[in-house]
């Protein structure tokens, strides 16, 4: 699997710093405000799952399971919820986190969804940003890295459902998606 990789961007270190960086400032803009941290499945959940680690204030976490890229390398443009929440938004702050901005298209529609459900407020922590693909105007509150445009897999990013559990970032090889 590794041998697919063409280059590790971001390594173990470097995220594992970034993450706990995130949630010292995620614990202090929350402090005191009923916290619910929105994982979007499937590429969020390494991601999220050591952030949580690192909030240190009490918070509920939830998931959604959305699709623009239904199978594909590139978006769509068309957002599926696979999986949608379980509780009432209208009593939470919500964090929304997500592992990658890229398009934008399925956080935008996201945040208006739960907006106009009835959110307390709604803030966006991804990390990875991606603003060459950007397709709308949206970007996130808490970032760990702006990154190039490449095919990136690992730490949650997969391509066909591989890839996800490389605990760094890597570019993947342009032969292995362009058969």
């Amino acid at each position: 699997m590794t041998a697919d990789i063409e280059k590790v961007l971001l390594n173990e270190e470097e995220l594992h710093q970034k993450v706990k960086e995130l949630g010292a400032q995620i614990s202090k803009d929350y402090a005191g405000k009923p916290l619910l941290v929105l994982g979007i499945l499937k590429g969020s959940f390494i991601f999220m799952a050591d952030l949580v680690r690192e909030i240190t204030i009490p918070c509920q976490v939830e998931f959604m399971a959305v699709s623009s890229y239904h199978s594909g390398v590139k978006t769509s443009g068309v957002v599926k919820i696979i999986k949608d929440i379980d509780i009432n938004p209208k009593e939470y702050n919500i964090l929304v986190v997500e592992d990658i901005l890229d398009s934008g298209l399925t956080l935008s529609y996201l945040r208006d969804l739960l907006l106009r459900r009835g959110a307390v407020d709604l803030k966006i922590a991804v990390l990875l940003d991606k603003p060459s693909g950007r397709k709308t105007d949206i970007q996130a509150d808490y970032c760990g890295f702006e990154v190039p445009d490449a095919f990136l897999v690992g730490y949650g990013l997969d391509y066909a459902e591989k890839y996800r559990t490389l605990p760094y970032v890597g570019i993947l090889d342009p032969k292995v998606y362009s058969k």
